[in-house]
This record gives structure tokens, C-alpha cells and sequence, in this order.
């Protein structure tokens, strides 16, 4: 199929000429979508770069140097360590200074250009391959010409669906999912799509040859042509103009780096017949993996379906990961895919391709785009979760539980605390549908370092519900008795979360689980007035019980780390008067030169303040250490597993052991990661977190050395005062 896309329209890709008049095939071209300068007397193109960044490799950085000549722009390629200039993208939005006047555009008026159909592109420069190298060499008039193809007929014209949360690009101009590719882009996979149906004819002709029969020879040819549409998504997945260039890593990123469409500024347009990820032939080689990784032990069905409307009997179990209220439009982002899965598969699958797009009425998400509000998307996702968890806790297997997947957080507050709305209206379902929660565990299943983390709706890890029906015996009880319930068993569960090492960003969505096995436990929680507690009143319960419970630990702590704490609650980092640092040490029993001494406080001139990470130093040891305390092993440690890797901490972790207890090392973690999380301080609550995620793999680590360790009883001052 890569040899057939060649002859048919390899003359669109041409070679780059190097600078002995050799040639080396382009592996892609670097553009930059432009528009008008707003100065009335500028009116220069402005290129809307993020970056000019085309390689951060330390042997050979290279970037692009923008050249001005009264109000032209022409652009060269530099291998220097100096780096770049300032490149024109100015904040969040379409704001971009002109490289010419220096005025920067507004979201407004980019917004206007490009619906008018005044934003244009232009080449910056082109990735070559020399030697198995990337060779950067600035923009021809050859290569630009090569790229001005006529747009194919039988395009993926169909509409973008409007929703702005999560695509984007209509705002800009692009408004059906023909926009979001160049016309070489849509030659490219107009191409490659009906070599899909030609492929699967030959497959079918060759299977009959071979012996089988004419049904089993379609089936066989029908397999192979779905496997090719998954290669042809993977490759429009990087042949889009919403890709980007991963400068520190020499290569292309795709599209769907979350659940997202959104607008991009700059991108590489890949030569497809090439061999790198998201060529075609990258494509076939990353979904041939995934085939050959999954072994068939027994025959498997799977079917499409409305979920509240399933027939099934009484020996299915349900496992399930359920919708996230509005957090991702799934149906309106799988429309990219599914128009060119329509248009190479539509022929063969046609009970699945029947409609234009994916249907999106029943999906049941609260979209408020597609149902006029907000509260008509919140009762079309309720009223739906309720009719088919109904359905499912009727016919599922008796005895076994309904377990469900859920990786989403989203806060809001009000006058009842704070409550988490997707949460919220599943739990309504859930005890609608007459279960209740019996067993809840964090399971790690998202992927380290996506673009998603602290900042987002996302976990770190799944959250798996374990439900049953709730008995009819189940008794109802009043405020105070919930609450006496929640402080009984909410602890425990805590503890058994934390000797999981759940990562502490995930720890306050992880205690819903337990917290609602106690609410869902009962036919109803009564207020004082009579009235039924609602969902969102029990959910901001449950946060003020783990706040409780996370403060009460403070109790369990040595007298340097109480202080600690409870100055980090009121001032973090910052500079305050020494007077009010005496008098919390007084408070806390201890001093303000013992707390210099340990290595955690700075008392100056009448100005006081904690020791920031950055002031502690690498070579510290616990075992030679004068006045150890938790706080300071929390920070060292937390230093170390961001800063010198897991290693380092490990051997500290050892090492610190004989001085302190870890079990309160650990608790500090989650303790300080609370706090950061509730004060919105992102950098030190990414600190503590990643002490807290690792801390299992650091304590195995540790344990596994602890024979390596010099004996601390040697090194110990016994008659240092510690007051």
C-alpha cells in the first residue's frame, strides 16, 4: 500500500536539496499559520509561532532566526547554543506580536481573520534526513510549490460539532474536518483510504485461491481492511495540521495528546511515505504491535449497544468505567476518526457507519451544548445512569458486585463545603438504582506523565467502586450518626489507601469511595429538619472529615514539625517577623534556635521564615544530623525524588530510618499535599505528591539496602539540648 501511495503521488513529496547539491528525503516542513498585522501602518505578516525551536539536542541545537527587511519576513536556520529570539506567541489566546512593528494582535482580531478566510501559512523550514540525522534547511520556493496541491474531491466535508470546551478550532475558521488537514494532507489520506478497499479485494481474491471458502474469504478480508482503518486513524492522527513539533526529541507529536481538538499555530506537515511514528508505514508497525500483543485464550463477543438498554441474564458480570458527567466529549472528538473510518470501511461495516457522524443524543454525558442547559444535561445524565444501573443491578450475577472505574475529579463549592458535581450525580444515580458501595480501592491505570496532572480534572490513579444492592434491612440514620459513622471508619480506610501509596493528589477523591459505603449503607441519612441529606451534603461531609482526620496526625509529630506545619499552613515559603515565629515556638514547644539548629527555619535580622527546598543542601545526613525531625526528612526526601531521582532517595530514605519514624515521614506527605492542594500553591503541592506516589517503590528500595547501612548509635550526640 506504501509502494501503491507512491507511484500514485509520491511527485508531491520532493527531495531537499543539502548544501553540497546532494538530496535527502524531507521527512517533514515546518509551518506557521499567519495573519495581517492590526497596525494600520505596519501590515506585515505576522507568523503565529509558539516557538522557534526546531531541535534542543545538546550537540546540535537549532532554531529559526526571523530576518526583517522593511515588512518582509524571510526565515533562516541556526545551529548555535545562544538560542532563539523571543518568539511572537505573547500569553494564553491568539496573541502574537509582529515581528516587523512589534504590535500584538488580539483573540479578536486573529478570530476575525481566520473566519474571513485571511489566515494563511507559511513555510519556516524543512526536516531532512541525512545519515540517519535530521538535516533543518530554511524553506525553498520548490518545496512550497510542491505543497500547493488542488483540495481532492470525496473529503471528509462533514461539520464540526459545536462544542467549545473541547474543540476549538471552529472559533478560528475551521469548521468541518476537512479544515483540520492541508489539501497534500487530504491527497495523502483520500490515498491511502481507497487503497484500503482495494487492498481488502485483493486479500478476498487471494483467500479464495488459497481454498477458503467464499464466506470465510470475506470475513478474512474484512478483518484485515479494519485493521488497515486503524492504521490509517494512527496515521491522520499526525497527518493533521493540528500536530506539533517536538523540538526535544527531533520528531512529531500527534494530535490526541488529551481528549481535545484543540487550535494550533504551528505544525509539521509529515512527508507520509516516509518511516518515522505517523508515517504510513510508522502507523502499520505501531498496530501490528498492538495485534500481536493480544493473545486469544477462549472466543470473545463484543457488540455495540445502548447501555440502559442491554439483555442480558443473570450470569453476566458488569465491569464498568462510566461516562465522566461533562468532563470529555467522547462522541463529538471520535467524529475525527470515524469520517475516514466511514469513508474506507463504510462499504463493509455499514450497520456501524450508517449515520454521517457518531450519534450523539443518547451518549450520556452532560453536554449542555447539545441539550439547550446546563440542567437539562445534568437530568439527561442522572435520569440515564439511574435507568441503567436499574437495569444492570437486576440482572447481574447473584452475589458478585457491580464494580466501576472512575479517574475524574471536578470541585465546586457552595455553602455546604465543597462537592465534586461529577461524583455528585453519579453517586445519585448509583443510589437511585437502589446499590450501595461496599468496597472501594485506588488501582493505578493512567500513564505517568501525561499532559494532564495536578492542575486538571485528572488522577493518578482509578478509583473502583465495588457495588451491591442494598439490602432492604438497611436501617436509616440522623446527621450526627453519619457523621459518628464517617469518624470511625474513615481513618482506617485512610490508612489502608496510604499503605497502598495512593499518590496524595488522588487521596481526598479516593476517600469518597469509603465515605460513601457508609452513606450508601443506609435507606436514608435524616437532617435535623426532617428533610433527606442529598448527595453533595454527604460529599462535603466526607472532605470535612478527612481534613479532621488529616490535621489530628499533627498531634503524632515531634514539636519541630508541629511548628513547621502550622507556620507552612499560615506563610509557605515567605518572610514574616520573627515575634510571631517566637510565639507559635512557645506554643508548640520549641525554639526558634532549635529549630535553626534542625536544619528547617531561618531567623534573620527580625525576619523569619522556613527553609525552602531549593535551600537545603544534597549532601545532608540524617545519620550526622544533630536535631532530626520529620519535616526536615519530608523535605530532603521530597527534594531528592524531584531533583536527583529515586536512587538517591532511596539510600536517604534508609538512612533517615534510624533517625526517624517513616510511617510519620509518609503521613507528613500527605498531610503537606493537602494543605498546598487547599491554598492552590501548585509547585509545592507537586513536591509532596511526588514523594507520596513513589513512596513504595523508595521503601522497597530502601529495605532491600538496609544491610549497607552504618550503624547511626556512633553518631548520635546524646547530650544535645533538643528544646
Amino acid at each position: 500500500m506504501r509502494d501503491e501511495a507512491e507511484e500514485r503521488i509520491g511527485h508531491l513529496y520532493p527531495k531537499a536539496k543539502l548544501t553540497d547539491s546532494s538530496t535527502a528525503n524531507v521527512i517533514a516542513w515546518i509551518w506557521a499559520r499567519t495573519v495581517t498585522c492590526p497596525n494600520p501602518a505596519c501590515g506585515a505578516e505576522i507568523p503565529l509561532a509558539n516557538t522557534w525551536w526546531l531541535s534542543k539536542k545538546k550537540d546540535r541545537p537549532t532554531w529559526i532566526q526571523p530576518i526583517v527587511t522593511g515588512k518582509h519576513v524571510h526565515f533562516e536556520v541556526r545551529v548555535d547554543k545562544t538560542g532563539p529570539p523571543e518568539p511572537p506567541k505573547r500569553g494564553r489566546g491568539a496573541k502574537f506580536a509582529c515581528i516587523v512593528c512589534g504590535d500584538t494582535t488580539t483573540d479578536t482580531h486573529v478570530r476575525i481573520e481566520a473566519m474571513a478566510g485571511r489566515m494563511g501559512v507559511r513555510l519556516l523550514a524543512v526536516v531532512a534526513e541525512d545519515n540517519r540525522r535530521r538535516v533543518y534547511l530554511p524553506a525553498t520556493d520548490l518545496q512550497v510549490e510542491a505543497s500547493e496541491v488542488p483540495r481532492p474531491e470525496s473529503v471528509p466535508d462533514t461539520e464540526i460539532p459545536h462544542n467549545p470546551r473541547y474543540l476549538t478550532t471552529p472559533k478560528y475558521g475551521m469548521v468541518r474536518h476537512s479544515d483540520l488537514f492541508t489539501n497534500r494532507q487530504l491527497m495523502a489520506l483520500t490515498t491511502f483510504s481507497d487503497l484500503v478497499g482495494e487492498a481488502r479485494d485483493r486479500v478476498a481474491a487471494d483467500a479464495k485461491e488459497s481454498g477458503l471458502n467464499p464466506d470465510e474469504s470475506e470475513s478474512y478480508a474484512n478483518a484485515v481492511a479494519l485493521y488497515l482503518g486503524f492504521v490509517l486513524s494512527k496515521t491522520a492522527d499526525y497527518n493533521c495540521s493540528l500536530a506539533v513539533w517536538y523540538a526535544k526529541e527531533d520528531r512529531p507529536k500527534n494530535l490526541f495528546a488529551r481528549q481535545a481538538i484543540p487550535m494550533v499555530w504551528d505544525y509539521p506537515e509529515l512527508n507520509p511515505l516516509g518511516t518515522i511514528g505517523g508515517t504510513w508505514s510508522g502507523s502499520v508497525a505501531v498496530v501490528v504491535g498492538a495485534m500481536t500483543g493480544l493473545v486469544a485464550t477462549r472466543p470473545g463477543f463484543v457488540s455495540q449497544a445502548d447501555a440502559s438498554r442491554l439483555r442480558i441474564d443473570g450470569t453476566v458480570v458488569v465491569s464498568t468505567d462510566p461516562p465522566y458527567y461533562d468532563n470529555i466529549g467522547y462522541a463529538d472528538l471520535s467524529d475525527f476518526f470515524y469520517v475516514w473510518l466511514r469513508r474506507s470501511l463504510g462499504v463493509i461495516y455499514p450497520d456501524v457507519t450508517g449515520t454521517m457522524l457518531t450519534p450523539k443524543a443518547e451518549e450520556l454525558i452532560a453536554n449542555p451544548f447539545l441539550h439547550g442547559d446546563k440542567a437539562s444535561a445534568e437530568q439527561h445524565f442522572e435520569r440515564g445512569f439511574v435507568r441503567t444501573f436499574t437495569g444492570i443491578r437486576e440482572k447481574q450475577a447473584h452475589g458478585i458486585p457491580i464494580t466501576m472505574f472512575y479517574a475524574f475529579k471536578q470541585a465546586e463549592s457552595d455553602r455546604a463545603g465543597t462537592a465534586s458535581t461529577g461524583w455528585e450525580t453519579m453517586l445519585q444515580g448509583l443510589i437511585e438504582a437502589g446499590l450501595s458501595v461496599t468496597a472501594t480501592w485506588p488501582v493505578r491505570t493512567e500513564r505517568v506523565g501525561r499532559a494532564r496532572d495536578i492542575g486538571s480534572n485528572a488522577l493518578a490513579s482509578s478509583i473502583v467502586l465495588a457495588c451491591r444492592p442494598r439490602p432492604d434491612s438497611a436501617e436509616a440514620t440522623s446527621r450526627r450518626g453519619f457523621i459518628a459513622a464517617l469518624k470511625d471508619d474513615l481513618p482506617r480506610a485512610l490508612r489502608e489507601m496510604r499503605q497502598g501509596s495512593i499518590a496524595p493528589v488522588d487521596l481526598a477523591q479516593a476517600a469518597i469511595g469509603p465515605g460513601m459505603a457508609v452513606f450508601t449503607g443506609y435507606s436514608r441519612v435524616v437532617e435535623a429538619d426532617g428533610a433527606e441529606m442529598t448527595v453533595r451534603t454527604a460529599l462535603a461531609l466526607i472532605n470535612q472529615v478527612l481534613d479532621e482526620t488529616l490535621s489530628e496526625q499533627e498531634g503524632d509529630f515531634d514539636a519541630d514539625t508541629r511548628f513547621c506545619v502550622k507556620w507552612f499552613g499560615q506563610y509557605a515559603w515567605d518572610e514574616t517577623d520573627s515575634g510571631t515565629a517566637d510565639v507559635l515556638a512557645r506554643a508548640t514547644n520549641t525554639s526558634i534556635e532549635g529549630l535553626q539548629r534542625g536544619g528547617v527555619f531561618r531567623a534573620v535580622a527580625g525576619k523569619a521564615r522556613l527553609l525552602s527546598p531549593e535551600d537545603l543542601s544534597d549532601s545532608w545526613d540524617p545519620l550526622t544530623d544533630v536535631r532530626t525531625s520529620v519535616w526536615e526528612v519530608a523535605l530532603h526526601l521530597a527534594k531528592a525524588v524531584t531533583e536527583r531521582g529515586s536512587e538517591a532517595a532511596s539510600a536517604l530514605m534508609g538512612a533517615a530510618g534510624q533517625r526517624v519514624d517513616l510511617d510519620a515521614v509518609k503521613e507528613l506527605a500527605y498531610l503537606l499535599y493537602n494543605i498546598c492542594e487547599r491554598k492552590g500553591w501548585t509547585t509545592s503541592a507537586l513536591l509532596f505528591n511526588g514523594l507520596g506516589t513513589s513512596w513504595g517503590d523508595l521503601d522497597a528500595a530502601a529495605r532491600a539496602s538496609a544491610g549497607k547501612l552504618k550503624p547511626v548509635a556512633d553518631t548520635l550526640n546524646f547530650d544535645e539540648e533538643q528544646a
